[in-house]
Parts: structure tokens; sequence; C-alpha cells
């Protein structure tokens, strides 16, 4: 990871919600979210969207992919780290490289990631963070001067660790900029400092991570875990996952 330019943000908020089922104890209207699935749908669509991916269109369920059919859109749809049957492709970073997705409109549901997305729907604005665009997402952050919000996508509205990890590595650039983290975002930071060293070997702890092997898909996790690969910033306008432009 890059060394992230810093500047004054001092009154700033930075807060971290630990599942969206706690949502609802947040005043999100006022703060940018930033929502994160490392495991795999916003490292999928921070990817997909380097690639030259046009936009990305998040819905919540199966049906809602579905009626998109035969409407010039791919359409991607995992349910419980497996592609749904019938679709184009599911939630491996490895289907968005650029010989497929490049100029295209990809629309996708995932179990948890694009559920996140959707509940966020009422903040000031939202972005969709990964460690594939760690040090470009906390830049634009502390350049943007407003409070925010890293909403950690879960298991089915459960804790789950490594999106906890990725957002204390953001709230380590924001508190080292000024801002004020809550007690949820100086867990997530102290979290994040015990799993740098090896970021691999520790979350291999996660019970995704335990799911996704069983899959079979050993590949995805490492590539997630990949630092800085792009400085591609996904951000929702109106229905769809476009790249931020600054």
């Amino acid at each position: 990871m890059k060394v992230v330019k810093l500047s004054p943000a001092g009154g700033l908020n930075v807060e971290v919600c630990l599942t969206p089922a706690l949502l609802p104890l947040y005043e999100i209207e006022n703060s940018i979210v930033v929502v994160i699935d490392i495991f795999r749908a916003s490292s999928s669509i921070c990817y997909g969207i380097h690639n030259g991916a046009e936009a990305i269109i998040p819905v919540s369920k199966v049906e809602e992919c579905a009626a998109y059919h035969g409407k010039g859109f791919l359409l991607a749809a995992e349910r419980d780290g497996e592609v749904v049957a019938g679709f184009d492709f599911g939630n491996s970073p490895f289907a968005y490289e650029p010989e497929k997705v490049a100029g295209k409109t990809v629309v996708l549901t995932t179990t948890n990631g694009t559920h996140a997305i959707q509940l966020s729907r009422s903040a000031r604005q939202i972005a969709i963070g990964s460690f594939l665009n760690l040090s470009a997402l906390s830049e634009w952050l502390i350049d943007k001067r407003e409070n925010v919000l890293l909403v950690c996508a879960g298991w089915k509205n459960k804790f789950n660790l490594e999106d906890t990890v990725f957002a204390g590595a953001v709230v380590s650039n924001l508190r080292r900029a000024g801002y004020v983290a809550d007690d949820s975002s100086i867990a997530a930071e102290d979290l994040y400092t015990l799993a740098a060293p090896d970021l691999n070997g520790y979350l291999k702890k996660s019970s995704h991570s335990g799911r996704l092997e069983l899959l079979g898909i050993q590949a995805d996790i490492d590539f997630c875990l990949r630092a800085d690969v792009t400085t591609a910033i996904p951000v929702l306008s109106e229905d769809r996952l476009i790249k931020l432009t600054v």
C-alpha cells in the first residue's frame, strides 16, 4: 500500500457499521457511505470498473437480475459463493477481465454486497471499497472532507472479519488525516493492525474464506487481498455504479 497523502480534517467523523442490520442506527444521509464486501462483491466491482465496464447495476434479488435477460446486459448472480445457474457469471473478480466486460453493463446480484448497497441508498454518496483501490479511495475520502460511514456487508447480516479488517485499513488512513473515530472504527483499526503483517494468513481464520476454499476458489481470496491494483473508485449514480471522474 502506498503512502496516502494527508490534509487536515478536523471535526470530521469516520464510523464503521459492522453489519447492514445496524444501518438504522446511523444517520447515513449525513455521510459518504463506502460499501465493503471484500470476499468478493466490492472487489469484483472495483476490478470490473477498472477493466472498462461501462456500469454495474446492483440489484438485491436473483429475480430482479433475471428481468434484464435479453436486453443487452451481462447478468451476474451469486448465492452462497456459487454462480446461480442460467447466468453469465457470478462473483469472481476473474470474471471481470477486460475482454469480457469492457464497454459492457453488468447487472449484479450477490448474497451480501448488493444487499448492503440497496440499504445504503439514502446516503449523501455511495462508493465501493476494496483492498484493490484502498489508497485511491482513502485519498478521495480525505479530499472530500465529509463524514464517512464504512458499511461492512458481512455475511447474511452478521459480522464478518474480512470486511471489518478492510474498514480498519481505511480508518487508519483517515485518522492520520485528523478524522475522529467511533468505537467500532477503533476496533476495526486494531484488527487491521493485528492482521496487516500477514493479511492472507490472518484472514484464513474467517468463515467466508473457509467457504470459498471449500468451493476451490482460493485464487479469488488471494486476489481480493492485493492492495492498490487500481485507482478506480466505483460510485453509485442513480441505479448504477460507474467510475468516479474527478
